[in-house]
């Protein structure tokens, strides 16, 4: 079974699941995951600061780490 991450998950635990998650954050335009503040921020948090939508990068995410796994 895949990992999956939820919107309330602070960024650096979703980086331990998989480092590769970063670079998806990064597409998508938050482009401070190596921040401090970052680190202890949740997804939900980190994206309402850069005005994105933390549903789709869910969403996103979690396409990801299930075509990994696959």
């Amino acid at each position: 079974m895949a990992a999956t991450i939820n919107k309330d998950m602070i960024i650096a635990d979703m980086l331990k699941i998989d480092p590769g998650i970063a670079a998806i954050l990064m597409a998508s335009g938050m482009h401070c995951i190596g921040c401090p503040s970052a680190q202890g921020e949740t997804l939900d948090e980190a994206a309402m600061v850069h005005g994105m939508n933390a549903d789709e990068l869910v969403v996103n995410v979690n396409e990801y780490l299930a075509k990994k796994e696959a």
